[in-house]
């Protein structure tokens, strides 16, 4: 028997004690005493004829490698699943961009003093993206967080990245300093060739904006890399 074979054939919530049901259960202790398991069946709300919430819940997070596979799945690998559909697919992509936007906010006017600073504040919103994003961090003058904006998603490489596109954002928020940052889906944040020439061309076009560029951030799962840190700004 397979792991999801498994999961799927485990008990179902009207099977379970009322007071072991997640709902129930989240209404008696809180949400910080669920299982990822248990939440996540209360985001699907109710399985299928043949798959209940709790199995399609296991189902989805053996599928996707746990909770941080889960943010890196798209909507159609989610509709896919046998049981959920897109409607269901979409409550659970909704709730994890909740999560990442409430993060977000919570740094609202925070101020950055290290590279360190500044990835544990954007790891959890862009390091487990499956596909390429670069954005700027736009700062005030005492480095506090005015604004993070995405530039583009998708591959990334020198050419793509226009310079005008950045410092487009960082003229509208009066920004003072900006900190590039992208991510890379391969799991590994060492530059590329592509990176350093990117970070060149862009410091050179914020000393003729007079904006810093005070670092280029490459993100990874739970890992970075600063520019720098590394000593190569």
């Amino acid at each position: 028997m397979t792991a999801e074979t498994e999961a799927a054939s485990g008990p179902r919530l009207q099977d379970l004690a009322p007071h072991d049901r997640p709902r129930e259960k989240l209404a008696r202790v809180g949400p910080s005493s669920l299982g990822d398991n248990e939440l996540l069946a209360i985001v699907i709300g109710h399985g299928s004829a043949r798959v209940g919430a709790m199995a399609l819940a296991n189902i989805l997070l053996i599928r996707t490698g746990g909770l941080r596979g889960l943010a890196r799945t798209s909507f159609a690998q989610l509709s896919h699943v046998p049981g959920l559909g897109q409607a269901r697919a979409g409550r659970v992509l909704a709730a994890v961009e909740l999560g990442r936007r409430s993060l977000l906010a919570a740094g609202d006017r925070q101020r950055f003093r290290t590279a360190r600073d500044l990835a544990e504040f954007l790891l959890p919103q862009f390091g487990g993206r499956a596909v390429e994003h670069f954005g700027v961090v736009l700062l005030d003058v005492k480095h506090r967080l005015l604004k993070v904006a995405v530039v583009s998603v998708g591959s990334i490489d020198a050419t793509v990245i226009l310079p005008r596109e950045v410092f487009r954002e960082a003229a509208l928020s009066a920004a003072g300093a900006i900190v590039l940052f992208h991510n890379h889906p391969s799991g590994d944040p060492m530059p590329s060739r592509d990176d350093v020439e990117l970070t060149r061309r862009l410091i050179q076009a914020g000393e003729i904006m007079g904006i810093d560029v005070i670092d280029h951030v490459i993100l990874a799962d739970t890992r970075y890399f600063s520019f720098r840190e590394a000593g190569k700004l």
